[in-house]
């Protein structure tokens, strides 16, 4: 009999964590691997956030913090909702945690009991679905098509609603996809959720301000559903700070006081020197602060020059993804090829002959709840996205 619990015994590796983690091991043997699977800024935190953090030292913000943040946080991004997202939740309905990732399992925690339903439109982050079953809850998955850039439909969801259906997460922009839903797209989802109160409308937006063309729309701006919607969001992606481990949930009193009771008897208060240094990226406009801007606008330079060179390489089918910093395209004509050794059945096994033939690390579209796709990262320099694509096509003109 094992001593780790069933519980855990069940639980999936993060197939990026576990990508990267294979990517580290080949560099370290010495094999020039270029990783393409890890989900980060290449930029470093902005310098007005780091001085923020030094003062905060200087200043012996060393303490112990208050468990949901500290108040002068908690208010800076209640004033952000409202700037960047018009919505109105004051700083005792928000949750500090030591990322987004801890607040979404805060959430779920606090929300579902053992086989309650929870909707996740595919592709989806990989976390989603194990955090769900850790509070014991089951997904209920709704399988989206490149066709349609990704993107689920109000029908869709009404048809997977039961009566065990506690709530439905989705991104946007989205991890894996890019993909973003616009403001007509989530009124039509939230005429639907607003027939069933009970159901809970988890709204992760960590990846809000990489989004290249249009202006970042939430669900939360529909009153009639406003009660419903938790927001997941951080300083991550947006401000380059995934190291500070800083994420905040905003939602309705009872679920945010639910969130501080466990944050109470788990992790306690995020850590005290990331929270300083928030205060400051949270009172930032990013639309008005260049560091932001010129990450954003080489993302999309990126974005584009990817896009370029991976089509040029016969059986990547590509959509254009509209925010964050990834390609999903669908590989399924590589399947059933071979280069006279390895036979290609499945995203996996591309995925694998890529890191052995070409050096190239990303991640198989299986671990997003796709198993015709795959995931690359183009949180690189230009020259990396040159020499990987040199790489790819190489090893894919092998596959007869």
């Amino acid at each position: 009999m094992s001593i780790i619990s069933r519980k855990i015994n069940s639980l999936e590796e993060s197939a990026t964590l576990a990508m990267s983690k294979k990517s580290r091991e080949l560099k370290a043997q010495g094999v020039d691997v270029i990783n393409l699977s890890i989900g980060e800024p290449d930029f470093n935190t902005p310098e007005f956030i780091k001085t923020a953090a030094i003062e905060a030292i200087e200043s012996n913000y060393t303490h112990y913090t208050p468990v949901a943040g500290y108040q002068e946080l908690r208010e800076a991004i209640s004033l952000k909702l409202k700037r960047d997202n018009g919505v109105d939740y004051p700083a005792n309905q928000i949750v500090v945690s030591t990322g987004a990732k801890q607040s979404i399992s805060n959430v779920f925690t606090c929300i579902l009991n053992p086989g309650e339903e929870v909707i996740i439109p595919a592709p989806y982050w990989v976390s989603y679905a194990d955090i769900v079953k850790l509070a014991e809850g089951k997904p209920v998955y709704i399988q989206t098509k490149i066709s349609n850039d990704f993107k689920v439909t109000a029908q869709e969801i009404e048809k997977s609603i039961t009566s065990k259906t506690k709530a439905i997460i989705f991104s946007s922009p989205c991890n894996p996809t890019g993909t973003v839903y616009t403001k007509d797209e989530l009124k039509t989802l939230a005429n639907v959720l607003q027939k069933y109160p009970q159901i809970i409308i988890i709204s992760d937006e960590i990846y809000e301000h990489i989004n290249f063309d249009s202006v970042h729309e939430s669900i939360s701006q529909f009153k009639e559903v406003k009660e419903q919607v938790v927001i997941i969001n951080g300083a991550s992606k947006g401000f380059a700070m995934t190291g500070w481990r800083l994420g905040f949930m905003a939602a309705s009193l009872e679920i945010s006081n639910a969130c501080v009771k466990l944050q109470g008897q788990t992790t306690s208060g995020t850590n005290s020197i990331a929270q300083r240094a928030a205060i400051k990226a949270f009172q930032t406009n990013p639309k008005e602060n260049k560091e932001i801007q010129d990450m954003v606008k080489a993302f999309l330079k990126r974005r584009d020059l990817f896009i370029s060179l991976l089509s040029d390489i016969p059986g990547f089918d590509i959509n254009t993804p509209h925010g964050a910093f990834y390609l999903f395209p669908n590989i399924e004509s590589f399947f059933g090829k071979s280069d006279g050794e390895i036979v290609i059945k499945s995203a996996t096994d591309l995925v694998l002959y890529l890191l052995d033939k070409a050096n190239v690390a990303l991640v198989t579209g299986e671990a997003f709840g796709d198993s015709t796709c795959v995931r690359f990262s183009y949180a690189t320099s230009e020259e990396t996205l040159k020499n990987a694509a040199s790489r790819i096509k190489k090893a894919c003109s092998l596959l007869k």
